[in-house]
């Protein structure tokens, strides 16, 4: 306790030594303008930008450093040119770099690749000017394509994909990328005479981690804080015409499976379906999908819980992935009023098998003032249950600059079969939430949220509060959920039921200007976060931690080194992998170290090690995860964890755990790869293999094989399953 007051009497300290100099200014009262240049003539996309048309475009090159200091003169220079002609928008790139392919930083060849492994450059468009919301469009040297919503600079679609084009070309002096972003793919009001788009352009160079901005914008928001946009004028928009999207798919797939007996049961099936997108107008769009598959989603890597709590496994899918943003403010991490992965599966505890889904539908409506969304979806019926149909609605009112209030109904009907004992279930749940921003550094989020089940006419209730200041120097954050032990979400998640859960602090944010901390340190967080949990009934304590960090450096390369001390109270009984303890209380204090290296270059690390007492026993738990990736075509991943379980519980166990797994990844270009790991689980002697090839022969028309394997070590259990999948996009 002595070093716990001297820890946080120096974090007291540490918050109030900040620099003089104001680095959270506001938004310019008049946004800088930038001009499109229109064309007649054609161009070819090959990131040469060799065409004479481009030289009658207005250079943007007055970027603003965000990172690693904010400000001042940066090593990396850019320059934009935007042009248009009737059907695409045109965004020519250079980023200028002396090392030229030598010092290209770019992972694997993957779309939506991972933010801050890469040399990236990415644009944010905001075509109705609502002011919260973009699209995101970004690149690599290499001309791998990743493309988001972002809402409010707090929430995003990192999955939403939309139908572009970008292709680049590497020289001695740096890289260049030409975008086409059809205005097809955009939504805007073609009526209007003065059109005016939110804009802003960034990049990273990520041999020195440097983020350079255009317009300026503080630090510690990022290029989606949209208030801040530059206003590009000068666009003569076409019709939005009839904005419609096919995307049909034929599916052939062949099954292998062996029981414990080993009995095996072979079968093959061809199905057919699809997806229709139609943007009604620049507000609305309409999405249907029937007889849907997600055969080419990625597949879940298992996990060893040693938590009372749920484990989340997020979703995949790529039509519930789409627009999923707007119900980010309902949309707290352990508490999910609707949590999409609850469709489709043959129970709500996301490790089931998959059910087919015969169609559903979308709509969404999204203006300056409010979002409406609706959404419905028929599941077929199974020998264990019957069919089921999955409702939601969500509307979102939005008020001042930065805020707003929602309310979300959902329902879920378990139809009734007389033939197979099934008798008609339904699940209700109401939600109010809202977000607030008084100001640009000040985050407010609630959360209200009732069930309500037939079968047992059980009302329960749930809650979240969370509040966040993010100036430059230092953060501070509360968060409170409450969920009762009545509260069941037929269409959601909750991580534990019967808990009232608090988790609030801080950390103290430093960048040294000067002197040799400044060339090794882009920022030093120490901090403190404290959390608890308390039975929701009776309020009774049940566990709680402190989670102390004095050691928490981000180097130059954006490698990692942390120091943790976790302090911890326990009195709720549980049995951590199935291994009994002894109902009591329990003081035991655990230590952290952790180091990731710099995942940019060609070989790169983590290493994360827990140690320390664990009940009445001694619980090591080891984490190493490696990749390698000699040229952006090929890439090789290995990941390793160990849980060394020491005199735990009852029966005193002594237990070594391990799960590893091993990936590859082999890309002949960003349209055509292959890729597959294999994992291992100890715990459960389960091994599992996953392969799949894509080729995107056309923007966002693929076709995929898909190969999976499960089998359990010592029985003849084994499952196995080859899939071909064709899916083409058309739009009009």
């Amino acid at each position: 306790m002595r070093q716990l007051r001297w820890i946080c009497l120096s974090l007291l300290l540490l918050s109030n030594w900040v620099d003089a100099q104001d680095l959270n200014f506001a938004p310019p009262p008049n946004a800088p303008k930038v001009m499109a240049k229109e064309i007649t003539e054609p161009i070819v996309l090959d990131g040469k930008l060799s065409e004479k048309v481009w030289s009658i475009a207005d250079p943007i090159d007055d970027f603003f450093r965000m990172e690693p200091r904010q400000g001042g003169s940066y090593l990396y220079s850019t320059t934009v040119k935007i042009l248009f002609d009737q059907k695409n928008i045109y965004f020519g790139v250079f980023c200028k770099d002396s090392l030229g392919k030598k010092g290209v930083r770019v992972q694997d060849l993957r779309r939506d690749f991972i933010y801050g492994e890469n040399d990236i450059f990415y644009i944010q468009l905001d075509p109705q000017n609502l002011k919260r919301y973009c699209v995101s469009f970004q690149t690599t040297p290499y001309g791998n394509q990743r493309d988001l919503q972002a809402f409010d600079d707090s929430f995003r679609d990192n999955n939403w994909d939309a139908l572009w084009k970008v292709r680049t070309h590497i020289t001695d002096s740096g890289y260049y990328a030409e975008f086409a972003i059809p205005f097809a793919a955009l939504r805007y009001d073609s009526k209007s005479d003065s059109a005016s788009w939110g804009l802003t352009l960034a990049r990273l160079a990520r041999r020195d981690y440097e983020v350079t901005v255009f317009p300026a914008i503080p630090q510690t928001f990022s290029p989606y804080r949209m208030t801040y946009a530059a206003q590009l004028k000068g666009l003569k928009l076409p019709p939005t015409g009839i904005n419609l999207r096919l995307q049909p798919y034929t599916l052939y797939q062949y099954n292998s499976n062996a029981n414990s007996l080993g009995e095996k049961v072979k079968s093959s099936s061809v199905k057919t379906g699809g997806e229709i997108k139609w943007a009604i107008n620049p507000e609305s769009v309409m999405d249907i999908t029937f007889n849907t598959d997600f055969a080419q989603a990625d597949v879940d890597m298992a996990v060893n819980n040693l938590t009372r709590f749920n484990v989340l496994f997020p979703e995949r899918r790529q039509f519930f992935l789409e627009n999923s943003g707007i119900y980010a403010g309902a949309d707290v991490r352990g508490l999910k009023p609707f949590f999409s992965r609850a469709i489709g599966l043959s129970n709500t505890q996301f490790n089931a098998d998959p059910v087919a889904i015969d169609a559903g539908i979308r709509y969404t409506s999204r203006n300056q003032l409010r979002t409406l969304a609706a959404l419905y979806v028929h599941q077929q019926g199974t020998a264990t249950q019957g069919a089921s149909n999955f409702g939601v609605m969500r509307y979102l009112k939005n008020y001042g600059t930065q805020s707003n209030i929602g309310f979300m109904l959902t329902h879920r009907l378990d139809e009734a079969d007389s033939r197979k004992g099934f008798s008609e279930r339904n699940n209700t749940t109401i939600t109010v939430d809202g977000f607030v921003r008084p100001k640009d550094d000040f985050n407010i989020q609630y959360l209200l949220t009732a069930s309500r089940n037939n079968t047992n006419d059980s009302l329960g209730f749930a809650g979240n509060f969370w509040v966040e200041y993010t100036p430059n120097h230092y953060y501070l954050k509360w968060k409170t959920t409450y969920i009762n032990e009545k509260y069941l979400p037929g269409m959601g998640f909750t991580f534990a039921t019967n808990v009232m859960y608090n988790n609030g602090g801080g950390y103290y944010i430093w960048r040294p200007q000067k002197g040799l901390a400044a060339k090794l340190i882009r920022r030093w967080d120490p901090g403190v976060l404290v959390e608890t949990y308390q039975d929701a009934r009776t309020m009774k304590f049940q566990n709680g931690n402190i989670y102390l960090f004095p050691v928490y450096i981000i180097f130059l390369d954006n490698s990692q080194l942390e120091y943790a001390v976790i302090p911890t109270w326990e009195q709720f009984f549980f049995s951590p992998l199935g291994f009994q303890v002894k109902p009591g209380k329990y003081t035991f204090t655990r230590q952290q170290l952790r180091y990731n290296s710099d995942a940019s270059k060609k070989i790169s690390f983590n290493i994360n090690y827990f140690w320390g007492s664990y009940y009445d026993g001694r619980l090591k738990e080891l984490n190493l995860g490696m990749r390698m990736a000699p040229h952006p075509k090929i890439t090789f991943t290995g990941d390793y964890q160990l849980n060394l379980v020491r005199e735990l519980g009852i029966n005193r166990v002594n237990e070594n755990i391990s799960l590893w797994s091993v990936g590859c990844r082999l890309a002949a270009n960003p349209r055509l790869q292959l890729n597959g790991f294999y994992q291992y689980n100890s715990f459960d002697e389960r091994g599992r293999w996953n392969l799949r090839g894509s080729w995107e022969f056309a923007p966002l028309s693929f076709l995929y094989l898909v190969f999976n394997d499960n089998s359990f070590r010592g029985t003849p259990v084994n499952n196995q399953s080859l899939i071909t999948k064709l899916t083409y996009l058309k739009q009009f």
